[in-house]
């Protein structure tokens, strides 16, 4: 078994904390004495915690192209793939760039994480932040897996057992309440302080990050344990969830030696907008396009392409990257009608708008989520508005009340309209609602593609195209098959053999993509 399982303190973690605190304190007289012996890991103590908290929440976007753009961005179908070189928007597994998610995850979150867990008291605020950072993290990579190493992961071993999906799921509820709870009492402290890049230590927003991660997790788990969902979901709404944006909004701060991974990578020219996107932002009319990407430099308008098209179809002219939209103002540069800081455009974590759409879904379940559908969905649009930097609110009640539908995108494959449903809500068709709250999600969560296809696997209200092509031989038929998780690593096969054979039994089907995830119902 790696070692990444048996490290409990990653020493590059601690370079990097003792690296910062070496230049804040560089002319301090015990330097000599820390330093001494160059084979030994330094001692981590209260000072060092609020560093390796920083590692912590800054790791989230390490190796984001091999780990999320060429995997969940295109199977959401947020950003279609433009190159020749790349086949994952063809369904093709690289086992080497999920190695960087797995060893992202093991061996810089993990190490972190667990180093304040043991230097900290249970009850404290510190204590409670690692944990949801802990759930947080932790519930992308399950998403992605279905059963991973989980209760035993950074423990000393030779190997690491797997945990049902369904067990893992129990531990994030538990971690969740409990880090509320301890938070409640300390709302007046300011945990990690400005080393917490994301709320800079304010516990009110903390509580309200865990709940609406509480109520994402049990909507997640609404179609295979309802009874469970409706009780955490009524939990997490009851305690108090995001409510406004921007001020509730969770993102991490990037600047310039720390980049926002997708403004880094928009000038690959290797994505473009895809023609989901397309259908749906164009056919609404939505004034959010022009936040999400920036028009196509030959054109001048915005344009997508489908997901999945084979290396010869890449190539055709109106495929190629200067026909298509590229991401919008944020993330590129201002060659490309860019901000000139958008290297620095911090990281969307979660939005108040989707903690609205989280329970419009729950209303409709029937759970107690403190208004009706219909008004929790508009409430949903507005707040997403309001993210983008669209407050005029006769703009917002435009859309909310249009009868707009997606159109036809008139692409290279002449690929119909994305959905039939219109903006407005409709008054009685819970088919009809369950869609229209789906597709608001959907556009809201950009470009968060982890969660877009995490969500659009539990539920397929929106049926997104089918890929173009698939080179993958799990899927015959790409009209009807679709990639519901990544296969276990093959390292995992080499240097955890002996506990592949529980972790396949919990996966409840054969190690392809096509086998869901114990919430996946579809």
């Amino acid at each position: 078994m790696r070692n990444y399982y048996k490290v409990t303190i990653s020493f590059p973690a601690i370079l990097w904390a003792i690296g910062l605190i070496m230049l804040s304190y560089s002319c301090t007289s015990d330097f000599e004495e820390i330093n001494t012996d160059k084979n030994s890991v330094a001692t981590i103590g209260p000072a060092e915690l609020p560093f390796l908290f920083t590692r912590a929440l800054a790791a989230i976007v390490q190796n984001n192209q091999v780990t999320q753009n060429l995997y969940s961005d295109q199977y959401a179908q947020y950003f279609a793939n433009t190159t020749t070189y790349f086949p994952t928007d063809r369904y093709v597994i690289d086992f080497s760039w999920l190695q960087g998610l797995w060893n992202l995850q093991y061996t810089t979150i993990v190490p972190q994480l667990q180093t304040i867990f043991e230097a900290t008291d249970p009850d404290s605020a510190e204590y409670a932040l690692a944990n949801i950072w802990w759930v947080y993290t932790f519930h992308r990579v399950t998403d992605y897996w279905g059963p991973i190493p989980y209760s035993s992961a950074g423990i000393p071993g030779n190997s690491v057992p797997y945990d049902s999906q369904e067990v893992v799921y129990d531990d994030f509820f538990k971690r969740l309440d409990a880090a509320v709870n301890s938070l409640s009492s300390k709302t007046g402290e300011v945990p990690f302080g400005s080393f917490d890049v994301m709320f800079h230590g304010d516990a009110n927003k903390w509580i309200k990050f865990a709940n609406s991660l509480r109520l994402r997790l049990a909507v997640r788990i609404s179609n295979v344990d309802p009874a469970r969902a409706k009780s955490e979901a009524e939990a997490a709404y009851n305690a108090g969830v995001m409510e406004t944006s921007p001020d509730d909004d969770a993102r991490t701060e990037r600047n310039n030696l720390d980049f926002n991974a997708l403004s880094r990578m928009s000038g690959w020219n290797e994505f473009r907008m895809s023609a989901s996107m397309e259908s749906a932002l164009k056919g609404f009319d939505d004034p959010r396009i022009s936040e999400y990407f920036t028009p196509a430099l030959e054109t001048g308008t915005y344009e997508g392409l489908r997901n999945g098209l084979s290396t010869a179809q890449v190539t055709e002219p109106e495929n190629k990257i200067n026909a298509n939209s590229r991401t919008g103002p944020r993330w590129a540069a201002p060659a490309f009608g860019g901000i000139p800081e958008y290297l620095s455009t911090p990281d969307i974590v979660m939005s108040a708008a989707e903690s609205y759409f989280l329970r419009a879904e729950g209303a409709l379940l029937g759970w107690n989520m403190g208004g009706t559908a219909k008004d929790l969905y508009n409430e949903g649009i507005t707040q997403s508005m309001n993210q983008w930097g669209v407050t005029d609110s006769g703009v917002v009640d435009a859309y909310i009340n249009s009868a707009n539908t997606p159109i036809a995108p008139e692409d290279y494959l002449d690929s119909p309209a994305l959905s039939m449903v219109p903006v407005k809500f409709d008054e009685v068709d819970e088919a009809v609602q369950k869609e229209q709250i789906d597709i608001q999600k959907w556009i809201a969560l950009f470009p968060d593609g982890w969660e877009a296809w995490s969500s659009n696997r539990k539920n397929r209200y929106l049926k997104l195209y089918p890929v173009a092509n698939s080179d993958n031989p799990d899927i015959t038929d790409p009209g009807t098959q679709y990639i519901r998780r990544v296969p276990f690593l093959i390292s995992e096969y080499e240097t955890n053999a002996g506990e592949m054979d529980q972790a396949i039994q919990f996966l409840n089907g054969p190690d392809k993509i096509t086998t869901p995830l114990w919430w996946d119902k579809n």
